[in-house]
């Protein structure tokens, strides 16, 4: 397999189960706390005025509504995934993603915490790092762990891929 084959079947193998990883967290914290996830409608409506030229909206849930909003704000969820993952790939390299180690899955992982926090949330209405929501801070911490549980996925997933 050439190498480019293997970057991109590596980087959608970590990068889906990775984000299935923290839909898994996302389904404990709502069965457990009753707290709610995003919802990738407003995302794919996001997406869709993206699309259009219009990048921030003072609320994203008042906007008008985008035909297929739910299943693109799904889509782009894994695709999100799948680039993260190609991220870490390309920055650690195939070698780490034929051996993986935890810090640099986990650091990364984190990291990727600053995509909604400068891009997404201005852009939907909630303000940077979550700034223009009722609790920023709580806010702030879900994105992060989030993030991290994702990093962890990034982990268990490159690991597992190893494995084939």
């Amino acid at each position: 397999m050439s190498d480019g084959l293997e970057f991109a079947a590596r980087a959608t193998a970590i990068g889906i189960g990775a984000t299935l990883l923290i839909d898994a967290w996302a389904l404990l914290l709502k069965r457990l706390f009753g707290i709610q996830s995003l919802n990738f409608g407003m995302v794919g409506r996001w997406l869709g005025h993206l699309a259009g030229g219009r990048f921030r909206h003072a609320a994203i849930a008042q906007a008008a509504p985008v035909r297929g909003e739910l299943a693109v704000g799904w889509i782009a969820h894994y695709a999100i995934g799948v680039a993260f993952a190609a991220g870490l790939i390309a920055v650690e390299g195939l070698a780490w993603a034929r051996q993986p180690t935890f810090p640099p899955a986990l650091a990364f992982g984190v990291a990727t915490v600053l995509f909604p926090f400068l891009v997404m949330q201005p852009g939907m209405g909630a303000g940077f790092a979550a700034s223009r929501t009722p609790d920023p801070a709580r806010a702030r911490l879900r994105s992060v762990l989030t993030h991290a549980v994702f990093g962890i996925g990034l982990y268990g997933s490159a690991a597992l891929a190893a494995r084939f």
